[in-house]
């Protein structure tokens, strides 16, 4: 019945392209060639449909054939464009509004198997340990490869209190395995506190729906603790996988007063998109610092590019994940959505994120700072004949030598760069104030 259906249609479009064909003999041929084309194929997979329903070895529902296809369809043209089911589809709206099932894990599909893009902070699988750029190959003991992406995803998902065990490859080193206990994940998008007493921290997790306004209410409880000792802001986005493109704008819009902050650029040129900034600086044009890392995607590319590429702030680190990508949901009633690439992220300069990712102004490597046991330096107490302490003086301390520089237990290196750079930045504005 299927083909019976299928040759009719192919009939009535043939008949169809024969009447529009009279007068324009040299461009319709070619439309009717490719109609043809793409009837044959269509039923090519009728005739698939129809041998797996009746020949395979267990039987198979319609709606897990169909929806298998159409997900097939998609995943093939690049790691992101996917097909969601009911279940996926209601999960991606629930995480979007910062609360979901897992581990806390944003991943990637890459050569057949699932890939950290980054840990969200506070959740089982960064408190396991797991790093942007490692390679899943086992979930509980069993192979990822043949899974598709969203497949593996769900089989990470589960109740609360149960544990999974993965296998990680990480860069060349052996593999390994850990266990990581699920829990119901809640993400504070937007952190912030003091560094050192005069320089506002800012971390921003991931883009969902509360990150603009978690924002702002993170500057001004910054801007009421410190008045005018506040020397500027550092914005850490490492291992910030990104999320919603509209949260991602209105951060950079909370720091540029005007310019463009992205555009997207789809395979139609009509269809390009500008995002451009409002006026109004929430920091009041104070130094800015941003730390990225091959954490930092999608979102946080758009922010650290667009503050990069106005000299808004200065972007330290090390080069960022690369995903310039814009995906799509399209919802479909009754059957779930599907996600698909639309467009390409282009920063303020025209510079693609896509695959190159935003480079950092200073490259500051992820470091450990230990305290070197430097030999005893002579001073003036060493000499011979030496005159005594002054009573009514300080006291030589004789640790200061060794002390200075202590800074190794759990010192985030990039942190620490990053806030004595800011100070730098805003020594050299106050100097060049006091100038003019």
């Amino acid at each position: 019945m299927m083909r019976k259906t299928l040759a009719i249609l192919a009939l009535v479009v043939a008949g169809a392209v024969a009447v529009a064909a009279i007068g324009t003999v040299y461009v319709v041929p070619h439309a009717a060639a490719r109609d043809d084309e793409t009837y044959r194929l269509m039923e090519l997979f009728a005739n698939v449909f129809e041998r797996v329903k009746t020949d395979y070895v267990e039987e198979v529902e319609d709606r897990e054939l169909m929806e298998a296809a159409i997900n097939g369809m998609l995943t093939s043209l690049d790691p992101h464009s996917s097909y969601l089911n009911k279940d996926h589809f209601r999960d991606m709206q629930v995480q979007t509004k910062g609360e979901f099932g897992g581990l806390g894990i944003e991943v990637t599909m890459e050569n057949g198997l699932v890939k950290v893009v980054s840990p969200i902070d506070d959740t089982p699988a960064a408190r396991a340990g797991l790093e942007p750029g490692d390679v899943i190959t086992h979930l509980d003991g069993k192979p990822v490869t043949g899974l598709t992406l969203n497949e593996a995803v769900d089989h990470m998902r589960g109740r609360a209190g149960t544990d999974i065990e993965l296998t990680v490859r990480r860069e060349t080193g052996e593999p390994f395995k850990v266990t990581i206990t699920r829990d119901v994940i809640t993400i504070k998008s937007v952190r912030h506190r003091v560094e050192g007493g005069d320089v506002g921290y800012l971390r921003i997790t991931s883009f969902t729906e509360q990150t603009d306004s978690g924002l702002r209410d993170s500057i001004a409880a910054l801007q009421e603790e410190l008045g005018d000792d506040l020397k500027g802001f550092v914005l850490d986005l490492r291992n910030n996988p990104g999320g919603l493109l509209d949260q991602g704008v209105a951060v950079a819009d909370a720091f540029l007063d005007k310019g463009e902050i992205v555009s997207t650029r789809s395979r139609h040129l009509d269809d390009t998109m500008r995002f451009n900034a409002r006026s109004g600086d929430l920091a009041d044009g104070l130094p800015m610092v941003v730390i990225i890392n091959g954490g930092s995607a999608s979102a946080s590319e758009i922010v650290s590019g667009a503050l990069q590429d106005h000299g808004r702030a200065l972007v330290v680190g090390t080069r960022s994940f690369g995903k310039g990508s814009v995906q799509t949901i399209v919802p479909l009633p009754g059957n779930g959505a599907m996600r698909i690439t639309t467009a390409r992220y282009y920063t303020p300069s025209g510079r693609s994120i896509q695959a190159k990712g935003i480079e950092p102004d200073i490259t500051i490597p992820v470091a450990r700072v230990e305290v070197v046991n430097a030999p005893h330096r002579r001073s003036e107490a060493d000499l011979r004949n030496a005159l005594d302490v002054d009573e009514e003086g300080d006291t030589p301390d004789a640790a200061n030598d060794n002390d200075a520089g202590d800074n190794g237990n759990g010192e985030d290196y990039q942190l620490t760069r990053a806030v004595d750079l800011l100070r730098g930045l805003a020594l050299y504005r106050e100097r060049m104030a006091l100038q003019q």
